[in-house]
């Protein structure tokens, strides 16, 4: 057991796109935390290796979480272990975005993936989650201030953490707690893309935007799921927790007072 524990020992949980990245990472982390965990995913390749290397609490479960029949053989197979299910994390996202220019087929795919499956994937397991289970959106900085050249993604991020909300008072009275966790730029597939494979460039990039000096890592995140899934916080429900190194909390002018903005842009503007 490592340093969260066992906090949910014996939970059952089951994580949307748990077959990379921070899926993974937060698969790995209730698994630490003494869950068992149902990976889901579309991949068979990538899902049987990321189980097989979690070990025995770890199960694959393939589904395309835009299919209700795929969504309901997974809860189907999550009951199994003991009749009922503690967590849900809603993680599975797609990024196709492509801004103002995004087609309609963008729009319906990605809101598809990242919200309406969300819904579905929650309102199919709080069937069978008893008093204390806990449904944990994956939400993002970026649902929360405005981005050139992105539109869909953020929007859908935007909405999962308003129905986080909703979903929460509907859920109360099961006692059943909804919460989301907003990660911003967390090293990822998407991050080692764009940073050519380099952690100390991401950071060095991410750096400017995070006053914690980086980005994140999926560790991190991972260990915030793990406490907001357990009885340590078990008076919270309805809200987001961020976790982005600070991310949230600057302004428009990232943090940096006028002056020393005057100072490096001002030069000589003319009147």
């Amino acid at each position: 057991m490592s340093e969260t524990n066992g906090r949910l020992r014996d939970r059952v949980a089951l994580v949307t796109g748990a077959t990379q990245g921070l899926g993974a990472d937060i698969a790995r982390a209730l698994i630490d935390a003494g869950a068992h965990v149902f990976l889901v995913g579309r991949s068979v390749d990538a899902g049987e290796a990321v189980a097989r290397a979690l070990g025995e609490r770890a199960c694959f479960v393939r589904a395309d979480i835009t299919d209700d029949a795929d969504i309901d053989r997974c809860v189907e197979r999550a009951c199994r272990v003991s009749g009922h299910i503690d967590v849900v994390v809603n993680n599975a996202c797609s990024y196709d975005d492509a801004g103002l220019a995004s087609t309609r087929e963008q729009w319906r795919r990605t809101l598809d993936v990242n919200l309406v499956s969300a819904a579905m994937v929650t309102q199919k397991a709080s069937v069978f989650m008893r008093r204390g289970a806990v449904v944990i959106n994956l939400g993002s900085t970026g649902g929360k201030f405005g981005a050139g050249g992105r539109a869909v993604y953020p929007a859908s991020k935007a909405a999962l953490i308003q129905i986080t909300r909703n979903f929460a008072v509907a859920l109360a009275p099961q006692g059943v707690r909804v919460l989301s966790v907003s990660p911003a730029w967390t090293w990822s597939p998407a991050v080692e893309r764009m940073s050519a494979g380099s952690t100390e460039r991401a950071d060095r990039v991410g750096a400017h935007f995070h006053p914690l000096g980086r980005v994140g890592r999926g560790d991190e995140v991972g260990k915030v799921v793990v406490f907001a899934a357990s009885e340590d916080a078990s008076w919270m429900t309805g809200v987001d927790l961020a976790v982005d190194g600070g991310f949230s909390i600057l302004g428009p002018d990232q943090g940096i007072s006028p002056g020393e903005w005057f100072a490096r842009l001002g030069g000589d503007a003319g009147g």
